[in-house]
């Protein structure tokens, strides 16, 4: 049994790797095709992507070649001979179960040390194609980021594809914000040995920029910014004096660090979140002047107190409040009816400008905190899914075993069918679960664990089926019901 499912096994995933890979170049066909690059790094491109395409591979051949070793011994009545030998499935399954937990182990290993590493080397490799090649990862047609900025261009021509044609730039600021357009009729990329500087020169075209105004009410009239010009120079810096296409960069994003760095990261971002949000709602409150302390007022003195206080402000604001005989007769249920017509208008446009700025500054933050606690869901995300990955394999196995002995079919034939379902729906609860648990909707953990979760209580229902020697749904007993009901209701009719 151990060398039918190592044979299933090695076959199904060197088939499976094959079909992932093509999926993959596809993919990445705009990085990879007509650019230039030597076939050594395109095989090295595909090399690094192997450790990422196992994370998928393995769980789907685990599930595969489970389906397929048992139902292979099922359809030969094998099983049948094990259970007349008083060996049951539990333990015939005994020497997988303890392979398959080692696999769980080799999982974790790949998720925590290779991935990472696989996943740091494609982002230098696709980087560094765009500092040390920028031509190469321009795409006619589309926008392309090339160090910060999104180029668009109709034709490139040449040599090198250095000339340029109909240019299209936008430039974001720190906010992401698109606030200036560049055009162009042409341009040429130009780029000296040794230089880690490189000229995109743009001859006779428009340049627009959006001008952000300070204060509230400059805001409302939109300034921008439009010229002309014969020639403009953009300088594009190569980060590090990058000029070998596998140069290393301390680039570190959730998916490239293993455990113990992602637990460490993880408290380091809920603590500068937490002081993110306290600072700034401690501004907000100072610049609102709101949950000051009241202090406790005596409601014997209210009339006495009352009279101090406006005597306070009439000889602080003789001039823009009320005379005092006016407000003696007054019954004051609004704060402007102290003032004076003129003067209210004053206060209320005043009052208009520090809540617009004020809710400005509330948005602009809001903006900022749900990128900073996105990066935080992903790394919890990618922190559970490494575990979830190991459980998965044994999991999965739990599934594809009794499934196999269920259906009692051998070949590729149905049981490829009933493994790319079931793994098609592992798959996909998994993806919309995580970009669920990324913006925040559900929690990461519940995230990374939900397909796996929802896997496990179908592992245990079709372990027990069979166990008991039954089918996959048992409607025999259910149909039984239907018909006594229906012979009771035909007796009380004769009756």
């Amino acid at each position: 049994m151990l060398k039918q499912f190592l044979y299933n096994f090695f076959s199904s995933f060197l088939i499976l790797m094959f079909i992932f890979i093509f999926q993959t170049i596809w993919l990445f066909i705009d990085d990879l095709a007509g650019k230039g690059l030597d076939i050594i790094i395109i095989g090295k491109f595909l090399f690094y992507l192997l450790p990422n395409l196992t994370e998928k591979v393995l769980p789907l051949t685990v599930l595969l070649s489970s389906i397929l070793t048992f139902g292979a011994l099922a359809e030969n009545y094998e099983f049948a001979a094990m259970k007349a030998s008083g060996i049951s499935l539990q333990r015939a399954m005994l020497p997988l179960i303890i392979l398959v937990t080692i696999l769980g182990g080799v999982a974790f290993f790949f998720a925590n040390s290779v991935i990472p590493a696989s996943e740091q080397k494609i982002y230098n490799l696709r980087r560094n194609i765009a500092t040390v090649k920028p031509a190469a990862v321009i795409v006619e047609g589309v926008f392309s980021d090339v160090e910060g900025i999104n180029i668009k261009v109709d034709q490139k021509y040449g040599e090198n594809d250095k000339y340029l044609k109909d240019v299209v730039i936008h430039k974001k600021t720190n906010l992401q914000k698109n606030n200036t357009v560049i055009k162009a009729k042409t341009g040429e990329l130009r780029s000296s040995q040794g230089s880690d500087i490189i000229q995109l020169v743009l001859t006779d075209g428009h340049y627009y920029e959006e001008i952000v105004a300070k204060s509230g009410s400059g805001k409302d009239k939109s300034p921008f910014a439009r010229s002309n010009f014969e020639t403009y120079i953009i300088n594009i810096e190569i980060p590090d004096n990058v000029q070998d296409l596998e140069e290393e960069r301390n680039v570190r994003t959730d998916k490239m660090k293993n455990v113990s760095r992602l637990n460490k990261d993880i408290d380091s971002l809920r603590e500068n979140n937490v002081k993110i949000v306290a600072a700034f709602s401690k501004n907000i409150t100072n610049r609102m002047g709101i949950f000051l302390p009241i202090s406790q007022v005596d409601t014997t003195q209210k009339s006495t107190q009352s009279k101090i206080v406006l005597d306070t402000v009439v000889k602080n604001k003789k001039k823009e409040i009320l005379p005092i005989q006016k407000i003696d007769t007054l019954q004051i249920d609004n704060v402007l009816d102290l003032f004076r017509e003129h003067r209210r208008l004053q206060v209320v446009s005043a009052a208009k400008n520090s809540v617009s700025n004020i809710l400005n500054s509330v948005l602009g933050k809001k903006e900022e905190l749900q990128r900073r606690y996105k990066i935080y869901n992903m790394h919890i995300l990618s922190l559970h899914k490494k575990f979830a990955l190991a459980l998965s394999c044994i999991i999965l196995f739990f599934v594809g075993a009794p499934l196999g002995a269920i259906i009692r079919k051998g070949g590729l034939g149905l049981p490829m069918v009933i493994a790319i379902v079931l793994f098609l729906t592992y798959y996909f609860i998994g993806v919309f679960a995580g970009n669920y648990a990324k913006e925040g909707n559900i929690h990461p953990i519940l995230g990374a664990w939900l397909s796996t979760l929802i896997m496990l209580p179908l592992g245990v229902y079709l372990t027990k089926r069979a166990t008991a020697d039954r089918g996959l749904m048992d409607f025999g007993h259910l149909i039984e019901k239907i018909k006594d009901f229906f012979r009771k209701k035909n007796k009380v009719t004769a009756s």
